[in-house]
């Protein structure tokens, strides 16, 4: 336990100290992210903040982790060097969707390369299918939400948190390291991101911290527990991401468009600050912290799911996804009222 809070605080500071120094070097740069029809902003906001939770996070885990000779380690920690480095090259030129889903699929190879899957299904070719699904699925979601000052960072320390809290409860000493540096270095990071933001993550951050929680989603493990019940876990952890992904694509294909390539103000966070009829950054905060609110009881049930009969399991799972269906068509019914 001391050796996590060390984690947790050093990547706090690390992540507090650099993120001003990406900023810097993001105006030096031109890495700014430029205002238009489809974004919250009015004005230029630097990008690069994912560079400095990367750099928190990695010197946090250098300083104080032990379980850097463990191949499975070693395979998170190149694919989420890969994958940030690959979201630095995209707020830097603007890669095209394709370029950056094959560099996604490259760091799910090395994940499997080294072992990082899931194990719980009989066909191997399942199990293979489901991981890159998984880690792809999550890495993009975080990517999505991040569309509202504070609101991916936020909502990746709060999943964190929870695996945090899951793993040292389940004496997963190998994932704790992980979700502590991922809470301190995104909490850094929103002393700064909050709106107003005076920094952006970008694709350097947003996709980092996507593929880093996907894999620590996959290497949680439930000791006493059937997966037959705890791999509703780390989905429920991570239920907003997924809940804003299904609306976004819902609603985009339901309009003829490509969900993957076609921006606009369509989000979750979008249509609760607009449930008001009025812009602006008090709505803008008040999106937010809804979401926040909802990842904490998402996190919640994830949480009792450990603890709870396979019945009355898969029946809060259902309940859950029903209501995550329901969102779904309230805004979309919402949305399509206000387009007539």
């Amino acid at each position: 336990m001391p050796t996590i809070l060390l984690i947790f605080f050093a990547a706090l500071i690390v992540a507090i100290a650099a993120t001003p120094l990406a900023q810097r070097v993001a105006v030096r740069l031109g890495i700014l992210d430029q205002p238009n029809t489809r974004k919250v902003h009015t004005s230029p906001v630097p990008l690069l903040g994912g560079v400095a939770i990367y750099v928190a996070f990695l010197a946090a885990l250098l300083l104080f982790s032990e379980t850097f000779y463990v191949n499975q380690v070693i395979g998170i920690l190149l694919g989420a060097t890969w994958v940030s480095f690959l979201g630095i090259w995209d707020d830097w030129k603007n890669l095209r969707p394709l370029i950056k889903l094959g560099g996604q699929f490259f760091a799910i190879a090395i994940l499997l390369v080294t072992g990082v899957q899931v194990e719980f299904l009989r066909n191997p070719f399942l199990n293979f299918f489901v991981t890159a699904a998984w880690v792809v699925g999550i890495t993009n979601a975080v990517n999505f939400l991040d569309n509202m000052d504070g609101l991916s960072g936020g909502v990746a320390a709060i999943a964190s948190a929870w695996f945090l809290a899951l793993s040292l409860l389940n004496g997963q000493f190998l994932v704790a390291p992980f979700a502590a540096a991922i809470f301190g270095a995104s909490l850094g990071f929103l002393v700064y991101n909050f709106n107003p933001a005076r920094i952006f993550m970008g694709d350097a951050g947003s996709l980092f911290l996507g593929f880093i929680l996907a894999a620590v989603g996959l290497k949680l493990r439930f000791p006493g527990h059937p997966d037959s019940i705890t791999w509703m876990i780390p989905v429920l952890v991570l239920g907003v991401p997924v809940l804003d992904m299904a609306l976004v694509t819902f609603s985009r294909l339901r309009r003829g468009v490509n969900p993957w390539t076609t921006a606009g103000k369509d989000h979750l966070s979008h249509r609760l600050a607009a449930l008001s009829g009025a812009e602006g950054d008090t709505n803008h905060r008040r999106a937010v912290l809804i979401i926040y609110a909802l990842c904490l009881v998402t996190g919640a049930l994830g949480f009792v799911m450990q603890y709870l009969a396979f019945e009355i399991a898969y029946a809060l799972f259902g309940i859950t996804l029903f209501i995550g269906i329901l969102i779904i068509f309230y805004f979309e019914r919402a949305s399509h009222k206000q387009s007539l």
